[in-house]
């Protein structure tokens, strides 16, 4: 079956994941720039998964560039990914409402962990259907980003035993390792 509907879903779905998120925002009744204080764990928070579910889109519209087609297993995996970023927005407001203390930060890891291994096992399903001489796999490499990503993760959510702040970092060093252009699969395939 064709990519299309699988790539059209995804896109709305984070789409709204997105939209729910800046709701989540709420506007302050006071008129002064001191009230935007008590609300900046809050944006923190959407901003850090904001660039994350950005990151996530970017690759998955790369992903998807790399394979001519899906089956069923695919859209499995692809749903199972979409059910780990949907679960951003509730870690994110939890995180934010509660500045950063230890639990919300360590429960964000989990769905950020959680999201990562989700996308690994959808690349993963993807070279099983296109194979190993695909041009997906030639794109993919190795995936040195996504597997240290998971270690980082891990070791974000024991971070928060001692300091959600150091757990919180490291959650910034992920976005900043995917945030460096990834050249593999537009070189592969426009070159």
């Amino acid at each position: 079956m064709t990519k299309n509907r699988l790539e059209a879903f995804s896109d709305g779905v984070i789409a709204i994941i997105i939209t729910i998120m800046v709701l989540e925002i709420k506007a302050p009744h006071d008129a002064s720039w001191f009230s935007l204080l008590p609300i900046l764990p809050i944006f923190l928070s959407y901003t850090l998964s904001f660039v994350f579910l950005g990151i996530y889109w970017s690759n998955h519209h790369h992903l998807l560039q790399a394979v001519k087609n899906v089956n069923g297993l695919v859209l499995w995996t692809n749903l199972h990914l979409l059910f780990w970023l949907s679960l951003v927005p509730f870690a994110t407001a939890w995180m934010g409402e509660n500045r950063f203390e230890p639990w919300p930060v360590a429960l964000y890891g989990f769905v950020l962990l959680f999201a990562a291994i989700a996308y690994y096992i959808l690349a993963r399903s993807l070279l099983s259907l296109h194979g190993s001489d695909s041009l997906l796999a030639k794109a993919l490499g190795d995936d040195f980003k996504g597997k240290i990503s998971i270690g980082i993760y891990i070791a974000a959510i024991l971070a928060c035993l001692l300091s959600s702040w150091i757990a919180c970092m490291l959650y910034v060093t992920v976005a900043i390792i995917w945030l460096v252009p990834d050249k593999r699969i537009e070189r592969t395939l426009y070159h």
